[in-house]
């Protein structure tokens, strides 16, 4: 009784801790992605903001060109209505009029003939196309500085840049900024004044910068930076419900996880001797996954994978009762089965000149059974299977005792199993290291593949996979290609990339894959146009 309480409250005091650990998470997942969809967000307010401020620079160009070319008298009555009609047809223009050379307003459409001239001071920017910009022409600057006005010879337009554009509540703001010609300096031009400056206001870039999120873009044609920005805490406060609601579900996730392990904890303690009679009356069964070559789509290989079947009816995924195995000593028993059910299942065709391979998994413990070698040896050699036809598949976590790893490798090796990397990528494997451990081929981890078109930062890591297996001269095998897109990608490839995933098939029976080779006369002579390859 005593040691059932004790064991009830270790159970539930787990379960308050994942549950807490579930409510942190929910917190941390819900911030991340309320901050991902302001930064979409900022940058789409960017993009419309410049949009509109592109449309109406180039609507006020055309009017300043207009009124350059005005057939009246400077400054005369005919001259002024010319103006009117001007502003009449323009969606953004406020004010049309002429300037000395002081930056003196002489006369516009609103103003008429200005009476006593205030000159103001010189222009805030001048720009590469001729034009100059200012924010505060006198008289216009004391009244509204939500004004600016672009001049061009000596005509002027006062406008309004944004007058379509719904501003975005907050915590969502803008600034506009401009670059001074003459100077290549870069000041504000429009919207409000954030609390941090630097390059990244006049040059393409998001991201975050103290506790702010920023997206700047930029206009090719008229010189300007849009930058939208929001600050961290602000956001949050505006999203503090999503990230309750984020805090629950992890907790409640939690507590369904803990209470999920504490079943399978007290399950655990009968699974050991379930898998121990499974191996004794060889009750696994072993399907085979198809590895194809992605440069003619021929069938090349397969993986043998075990499945597990306990005695409730429920399937046990070999990440556990491998694991489980491992942990009590008798993995290799695992192995040494599969390798039977091999060359039981598919000894004829391994026997066949058609060149076809099957890749089992070997554990670290495998490499360091000093017999495991020899078994394997014997056992191939008495079904007249050739050791080339068995590749071996280890995990990057199985080589972390380099120095035992390499010796059964170099073994394993000199008796003509190719070795493979599994899962490469998730682990400790680098160009040095898989150097020295002399494997033949890697195969990359299905996370990479479903990355491909996602825009991932993982997907930009393929090609320096590809390139460090090309200067090593290593096989490579693609996991988890599922769609068309996947495969394009790896075959249009400088070198062979053969591919595992369901585009190919998923794993099947021994019947089921030799049915399949039959029905796609993957070993008919190939063609010219369609040569065979064969993967380490």
């Amino acid at each position: 009784m005593q040691n059932s309480k004790k064991r009830f409250l270790i159970s539930l005091s787990a379960i308050v801790t994942i549950a807490l650990m579930g409510m942190l998470g929910g917190y941390l997942v819900g911030r991340s992605l309320i901050l991902r969809n302001f930064q979409a967000r900022l940058g789409d307010y960017a993009n419309r903001t410049l949009n509109e401020g592109e449309a109406s620079s180039a609507e006020l160009r055309t009017v300043l060109e207009a009124a350059n070319a005005s057939p009246h008298p400077r400054c005369s009555a005919a001259e002024i209505g010319y103006f009117r009609t001007l502003i009449f047809e323009s969606e953004y223009a406020k004010d049309v009029g002429r300037l000395r050379g002081d930056g003196t307003v002489l006369c516009s459409a609103t103003l008429g003939m200005v009476q006593r001239p205030a000159a103001t001071r010189d222009p805030d920017f001048r720009q590469q196309d001729g034009t100059s910009l200012y924010t505060d022409l006198v008289p216009y600057g004391d009244s509204d500085r939500t004004t600016i006005a672009l001049q061009s010879q000596d005509s002027y337009v006062v406008f309004t840049p944004l007058t379509r554009l719904h501003p975005e509540p907050p915590p969502m703001h803008f600034t506009e900024t401009a670059v001074d010609a003459p100077t290549e300096k870069f000041g504000r031009l429009f919207g409000e004044t954030p609390g941090f400056q630097g390059s990244f206001l006049r040059e393409e870039s998001s991201g975050q910068i103290n506790r702010s999120l920023y997206a700047t873009v930029c206009s090719i044609r008229f010189f300007n930076c849009i930058t939208a920005y929001t600050s961290i805490p602000e956001v949050m406060a505006a999203g503090k419900r999503q990230v309750a609601i984020y805090m629950a579900g992890g907790a409640l996730a939690g507590t369904l996880l803990g209470l999920l392990g504490s079943l399978l904890y007290r399950r655990n303690r009968s699974l050991e001797l379930q898998l121990r009679r499974a191996i004794h009356k060889d009750r696994f069964r072993v399907v085979y996954q198809p590895i194809a070559d992605l440069a003619t789509r021929r069938l090349a290989g397969a993986e043998a994978l075990a499945r597990w079947t306990d005695e409730d009816g429920n399937a046990v995924g070999p990440d556990v009762f491998v694991r489980l195995a491992e942990r009590q000593g008798f993995v290799g028993e695992i192995t040494r089965l599969v390798v039977r059910h091999v060359i039981r299942e598919m000894g004829k065709l391994l026997r066949s000149p058609s060149g076809f391979r099957v890749s089992i998994n070997i554990t670290a413990a495998d490499l360091n059974d000093p017999d495991f070698p020899d078994w394997l040896e014997t056992a191939l050699r008495d079904s007249s299977i050739a050791a080339d036809r068995l590749s071996l598949e280890i995990t990057e976590s199985s080589t972390v005792c380099e120095n035992v790893a390499k010796e059964a490798i170099v073994t394993l090796r000199r008796r003509g199993h190719s070795i493979h990397i599994d899962d490469f990528g998730t682990g400790y494997s680098s160009l040095s290291y898989l150097h020295d451990l002399c494997v033949d081929a890697i195969k990359i981890d299905r996370s990479f593949t479903q990355s491909i078109g996602t825009g991932s930062v993982v997907v930009s890591i393929l090609p320096q996979i590809l390139a460090m297996a090309d200067t090593l001269k290593l096989q490579v095998i693609v996991e988890g290609v599922e769609t068309d897109g996947q495969a394009t990608y790896f075959a249009e490839t400088e070198r062979p990339v053969f591919a595992q995933g369901w585009l190919f098939g998923k794993p099947m029976p021994a019947g089921e894959l030799c049915d399949l080779l039959s029905r796609t006369g993957t070993f008919k002579p190939p063609t010219a146009s369609t040569p065979a390859t064969t993967y380490a």
